[in-house]
């Protein structure tokens, strides 16, 4: 299954093992987040180079993930147990330290496989889910390997997203931050943002 087919679909449901914020190992199931915004991201490996920085620059800004009723969740294709060797690592020594949401283990590599993003049957590429409480796909992005992702770009889907849901016939222009102006989805509402923003609108 394509990314683009994804996006309006319904999440493909997984349950895997996983290394818990307390370290602990769990089975976890994505549909029971259901009620939640999840943001779920692939990387390609442990013990690597650009996926300490995006699992450490999304551990840093969690609060405001939760604050907006989103769980952040990491996948690879490496197994539990090396989650945990990598969590107990100092980040000093090229670990990740105390990550307070989950890492869940795809040692067969299906869950990868189901969203799309698995490489040469080898590794995840760098794929992020943003997905609605009814564990519905909103958004989604796919880097290759060298190319780390936007944490700030994550949380303006998130707001974007909440925004268009809580505001009935507004959607959310380019560049869109939380508090700036909407648009209305008409034909007339382009033309009024357009002219506001841009000049005359022609």
């Amino acid at each position: 299954m394509s990314l683009t087919t994804l996006v309006t679909k319904e999440a493909p449901d997984f349950t895997a093992q996983a290394v818990m914020p307390d370290n602990t190992f769990a089975e976890m199931t994505l549909s029971n987040y259901r009620g939640k915004y999840v943001v779920l991201f692939f990387y390609p490996l442990d013990f690597t180079f650009v996926c300490p920085s995006e699992i450490l620059a999304f551990n840093k800004r969690l609060a405001e993930f939760k604050e907006k009723n989103c769980e952040v969740i990491g996948v690879s294709i490496d197994s539990r147990f090396t989650h945990l060797a990598w969590k107990n690592t100092s980040v000093d020594n090229g670990g990740i330290g105390n990550i307070q949401y989950p890492l869940v283990e795809d040692l067969n590599k299906n869950i990868a496989r189901t969203y799309g993003i698995l490489l040469n049957e080898s590794v995840a590429l760098r794929g992020l889910f943003l997905i609605d409480t009814k564990g519905v796909v909103r958004h989604s992005v796919i880097n290759d390997l060298p190319l780390g992702r936007s944490v700030s770009e994550a949380l303006r889907m998130l707001d974007a997203l909440q925004f268009v849901e809580t505001h009935g016939g507004e959607v959310c222009p380019a560049n869109w931050q939380e508090g700036d102006e909407s648009m209305k989805a008409s034909n007339e509402g382009v033309k009024t943002y357009l002219k506001r923003t841009h000049g005359s609108g022609k």
